[in-house]
């Protein structure tokens, strides 16, 4: 039996994922760049991350014509950033980089200069599904900004960590700690 699109994504919506901006260009106005929440690490040996990029996406191609790309993950302040990204300001494309601070990464790819945190990545391995791509890249630089707080997605919207801090209680840390307790 399988499940119905509408209920996973209903349940995958109860999920909070930290939001990034995955880029790509070597050369001006040949960038682009895609908003995921779908960008983890892999391994530590070598430094590693995956990213899914749907097939449809414009930055799909160009990560496989450059072999390289970057992540960045975004801050609170970035909610504009995510946006434009994710296509809903209908800006496309290196108009997209007009919104930012962007630098050239060691391979090329354009780094968010504020982002929380930015890995510059070479294409290593790809493996394709029904929609998507999952693209493996090694990590060949990263940068970390001061204190920041994460942007993330969760019920269909972008929201600072500072936004659902304020409703956890010290009682549910607690029993958290005590469930916790039984695994280590």
């Amino acid at each position: 039996m399988k499940i119905e699109a509408s209920i996973f994504k209903q349940a995958m919506r109860q999920c909070a994922g930290a939001v990034a901006v995955v880029t790509v260009g070597t050369k001006p106005r040949l960038r682009t760049g895609l908003t995921v929440t779908s960008a983890c690490s892999l391994s530590d040996n070598p430094p590693s991350l995956l990213v899914c990029v749907n097939r449809n996406a414009s930055a799909h191609a160009r990560i496989r014509e450059e072999g390289c790309f970057a992540v960045n993950f975004l801050s609170e302040e970035h909610m504009p950033l995510a946006l434009t990204f994710s296509g809903q300001k209908g800006i496309s494309g290196d108009d997209r980089f007009a919104l930012g601070r962007w630098i050239a990464s060691v391979t090329g790819s354009p780094l968010l200069e504020d982002a929380a945190v930015a890995f510059d990545c070479m294409l290593t391995q790809e493996f394709e599904t029904t929609t998507h791509s999952v693209f493996i890249g090694e990590v060949r630089d990263a940068r970390l900004s001061a204190e920041t707080y994460p942007l993330i997605y969760l019920r269909s919207g972008f929201k600072g960590v500072r936004d659902i801090q304020g409703q956890l209680s010290l009682a549910d840390l607690d029993a958290r700690r005590l469930s916790w307790s039984r695994f280590s």
